[in-house]
């Protein structure tokens, strides 16, 4: 095991979803069969630099803290849903292995469905949680309408969702469909107050749409349902990042003395 599996297998003790964060691009997270968790470690599947068309949406819903948090939630899942243990033992490894084979072959059709479903399925899981865990709200559900009628009207998966323990929205999609694909959310889910504000990250280049498209989704605008977009795509692992050597200086263009 190199340096990040090491690292992988630390971070694993303070949230699951970290341990994935040591590397970057495509990452999977191996369950592991010791006792103590040392074998449950995260194993990069392919860089960041495989799939250079992909783009990311983060459409941030609610920055509010969850009313169920997620370590809490999962173990309540694990005591009382019996999909959870379905979902654990026959479906997920299945699906693992198509997901890395979609990946490996940029088949973005699969990877979106792949990708929908175990989110559905997720979800699925906390309905069936007693008592029931509701991570996804009304502009959450609005988003999952959107995004199956915006494929539908194409015949085919143009733009994948997917939603972890909260309501805000993960959007994977190809470069080519990025300007459209953040038009139509911008129509749908119109900001009254971000302005300039509404997209944080890479620039994407505004475009039109077509009133065909507007009226085959066919849905009513959600004013504000959305606070902001974060436009990204898959990065590298952590790295050190130096500080630029002009925010050291004082404004009189000295070097600032240390705190």
């Amino acid at each position: 095991m190199g340096v990040e599996g090491e690292l992988s297998a630390v971070a694993r003790q303070g949230s699951g979803s970290a341990c994935r964060s040591m590397y970057g691009g495509f990452v999977q997270w191996i369950m592991g069969q010791r006792e103590d968790g040392s074998d449950s470690v995260a194993q990069q599947v392919e860089p960041e630099t495989h799939w250079p068309e992909l783009r990311v949406l983060v459409l941030v819903v609610s920055a509010e803290r969850k009313p169920v948090g997620s370590t809490s939630g999962m173990q309540t899942s694990v005591k009382t849903s019996c999909l959870l243990k379905h979902r654990a033992d026959s479906v997920v490894p299945a699906r693992m292995e198509e997901m890395i084979d979609a990946v490996h072959k940029k088949d973005f059709a699969a990877f979106a469905e792949l990708t929908m479903k175990d989110s559905n399925q997720f979800h699925a899981t906390c309905l069936d949680t007693y008592p029931p865990i509701f991570y996804l709200n009304d502009v959450s559900r609005h988003v999952i309408n959107l995004v199956h009628r915006y494929n539908q009207h194409y015949q085919e998966a143009r733009v994948a969702y997917t939603f972890d323990a909260g309501p805000n929205a993960v959007i994977y999609t190809l470069q080519q469909h990025l300007e459209e694909f953040l038009q139509v959310v911008k129509h749908f889910f119109p900001s009254e107050t971000n302005g300039g504000l509404f997209l944080k990250g890479l620039p994407v280049a505004s475009t039109t749409l077509s009133e065909e498209l507007k009226q085959a989704i066919g849905m009513e605008p959600m004013v504000k349902g959305i606070r902001y977009i974060i436009s990204t795509k898959p990065g590298p692992g952590p790295r050190i990042v130096e500080e630029p050597s002009e925010h050291l200086l004082g404004s009189d263009g000295q070097p600032k003395e240390s705190a």
